[in-house]
Parts: C-alpha cells; sequence; structure tokens
C-alpha cells in the first residue's frame, strides 16, 4: 500500500484577491478540501492546481471550474492513466467554454493548468501554461513539467548571448503565456509519456508560478529543513519564504505539496 500526505498553503501576495485554485481527489465531499492523508492501494489519487488570469472575478473563478472539472473528470472515467489526464484537461478546458457562452463578460478568462495522478506506478501529470511541478529526491529539486511563457525562449536568448541574463530576468515578457486553458484551442500541452517513479520520502509540489520568487535551490532547502515534519510544514514553511522576499509586485503564489509517506 502507497499512502500519500497532502496539504495546501497560499499567499495573495502584493494583490488583494486570489485567483489560484487547488484541490485533491479523493477528499470527500469537498474535493477543495485537501486530505491529510490518501491510501493507494492499487488505486490513485489526483492532485490538481490552476492559476487564474482575467482579474479579480474571472481569474478566481476560471481557476476553480478548471480544478472542479478536472477532478470530477478524472474521478469518473476507468482509461489508462495517460489518457484519462488528457481527457479530464479536456473537460476543464470545454466547461470554460460553456461558461463564456452562457456569460459572454468573462470572454478572455482563463488559466494555467497542472493535473497529476499518483499511483503505484508513480507520479504522471499534464499541465499547460508557467505553473511549476517540482519533484524532491534527497535534497535535490528538478521541475518536471514544461514551462510555456516565454522565459525559455528569453534564456536561450542568453545562452545564445543575445541578451544578458539580467536583461532577460527583467524582461517584462518573461511571464506572458504560449499556451493556457480558455475554452479555446490548447497551443502547448505537456504530457509524458511515463510516469515518474517515487520512492517513501519523496516530495511533488504542484506550484502557482508565484512561487519563482524563490530559487530553485531555495526551494530544495526549505524542503530538506522540514521534510522529516510533512506535508503541512513543507507547504507553510515555503508560503513563508516567499512572504519573508517581500517581493513588491508579488504574484498570489500557492503550493499543493504530496509526500510520499
Amino acid at each position: 500500500m502507497i499512502r500519500f500526505e497532502c496539504a495546501v498553503a497560499a499567499t495573495r501576495g502584493a494583490r488583494d484577491y486570489q485567483e489560484d485554485t487547488a484541490a485533491f481527489w479523493p477528499g470527500g465531499d469537498d474535493p477543495f478540501a485537501v486530505p491529510a492523508g490518501v491510501d493507494a492501494a492499487g488505486g490513485i489519487g489526483f492532485a490538481v492546481l490552476a492559476d487564474g488570469m482575467g482579474g479579480h472575478t474571472g481569474g478566481a473563478l476560471a481557476s476553480r471550474i478548471v480544478c472542479e472539472h478536472f477532478l470530477k473528470s478524472a474521478a469518473e472515467h476507468e482509461a489508462p492513466l495517460r489518457e484519462r489526464l488528457l481527457k479530464s484537461l479536456e473537460a476543464a478546458n470545454a466547461a470554460l467554454a460553456a461558461k463564456v457562452e452562457d456569460s459572454p463578460l468573462m470572454a478572455g478568462m482563463g488559466s494555467t493548468l497542472i493535473g497529476t495522478s499518483f499511483s503505484g506506478e508513480g507520479v504522471s501529470w499534464v499541465s499547460v501554461g508557467d505553473s511549476p511541478l517540482y519533484f524532491y529526491r534527497r535534497g535535490e529539486v528538478a521541475q518536471l513539467n514544461e514551462d510555456h511563457s516565454l522565459a525559455p525562449e528569453l534564456d536561450r536568448l542568453v545562452a545564445d548571448g543575445k541578451l544578458t541574463a539580467e536583461e532577460a530576468r527583467r524582461d517584462s515578457r518573461r511571464h506572458m503565456l504560449r499556451s493556457a486553458v480558455t475554452g479555446e484551442e490548447i497551443d502547448m500541452i505537456d504530457l509524458p509519456v511515463s510516469p515518474v517513479a517515487l520512492e517513501p520520502g519523496d516530495y511533488v509540489i504542484l506550484a502557482s508560478d508565484g512561487v519563482v520568487t524563490l530559487e530553485v535551490a531555495e526551494i530544495a532547502r526549505i524542503i530538506q529543513g522540514y521534510a522529516t515534519d510533512g506535508a503541512t510544514a513543507v507547504a507553510k514553511a515555503l508560503i513563508r519564504a516567499v512572504d519573508a522576499v517581500r517581493e513588491p509586485h508579488q504574484d498570489n503564489a500557492t503550493v499543493l505539496v504530496v509526500r510520499v509517506a
């Protein structure tokens, strides 16, 4: 039997509203009440995080719709995991399209999405946008999913000597999205062929891009420092660290932390 321990923590940052949503299934009657522990004895757990866009109302609504319909589809469908994740993304995208059709004033809202499955095979995911999916093992952190913002393109210009690292870091286009869930055709989807195997003590962290205020090395240091205390301690420590930077334009930051117990 594999057991996963889950926790969520968030900050609004410098904003006066929250556009992030995170949820886990199975989680009882309320999928947004993330459970403390989930048993996966031949079963599957699904975690999802979405970072909305479209302002106070539109972004918050978009991220909640995306999470709700992703989990609903993931829970109801019986299919190989990779197909199941893709179908759940498609269901979330269709739900946004239906909402915009019913409420034209919501046109322009959208969301990033990371949808993950946890099972005896490991962690699999589908993602759209720039919300990072981190994997921690024995003091090291790696980002598993692709970044669909302009940041990788700017970093390539740095590697080619066409920009300095400082110019790329400060470029106003850095966080522009090349792909998002908007109810229309999705331009870029990260859907790996095989899952990443998990071991006891591993952490998987779904995050909104507000967390990139922290360097990856700092994220690794924080997880390592609180790893033995569990998912809740790690989640809270990461968000405390984001707040402690006091970035004047800090975006919403949310982490959904999953620990293999």
